[in-house]
């Protein structure tokens, strides 16, 4: 389920990535229409609501429901035990598989409060962005970034507690530098970073 669910994700960001880059897809359709070029914004809307359904759907309807009915726990250390994914493991390995397509978008989960100390900010746009979803949850951080020579657009949306599992798991951990997090809380967010040249 878990490779289903990332290559149909794959595919889908591999088509989204040729609009935005100005490479117009023909539809095989019998009049052959062809779609406009996209914005970066516009994609990068489109890829979070199909990260944060998959992410949902993940988390309420196979972890929750597995762990409820104790079939198998979600743990950190799932590879080396009978359990699946955590939530944010689900997502990073999601996007480790699109990371290796070679495409050249990227996404992953970022917090001023990180568990593992890669998942911080790794530049101040990043930080100051997390530091502006605290207070605008629903408007998405949004600018140009620069890797050396290359040009990337990021957008960063607000990632919450979406139930009792994900903000206990983060107050619960050995090494989670916050511990009051409660359901709806903004915990981090959700960088998508896509190149804006070939």
């Amino acid at each position: 389920m878990n490779r289903k669910h990332s290559r149909r994700l794959f595919l889908t960001l591999l088509f989204m990535l040729n609009l935005v880059m100005g490479i117009n897809q023909d539809v095989q359709a019998s009049d052959n229409p062809t779609f406009p070029d996209l914005s970066p914004e516009k994609v990068a809307d489109y890829m979070h609501s199909i990260i944060e359904a998959d992410r949902k759907i993940y988390t309420t309807y196979v972890v929750k429901r597995m762990q409820e009915q104790g079939i198998v726990l979600a743990k950190e250390d799932w590879e080396n035990k009978n359990a699946i994914p955590l939530p944010a493991q689900f997502l990073h390995l999601s996007s480790k598989l699109v990371a290796e397509s070679g495409i050249g978008i990227r996404f992953r989960l970022i917090s001023l409060w990180p568990i593992q100390r890669r998942n911080g900010p790794a530049t101040e746009f990043e930080r100051k962005s997390l530091e502006g979803l605290q207070s605008s949850p629903d408007i998405p951080q949004r600018g140009i970034v620069s890797t050396g020579k290359k040009k990337f657009f990021q957008a960063i949306y607000a990632d919450t507690a979406i139930n009792t599992a994900c903000a206990s798991c983060h107050n619960a951990h050995p090494l989670s530098p916050k511990r009051d997090f409660q359901v709806g809380d903004i915990m981090g967010g959700v960088v998508i970073t896509i190149p804006l040249e070939k």
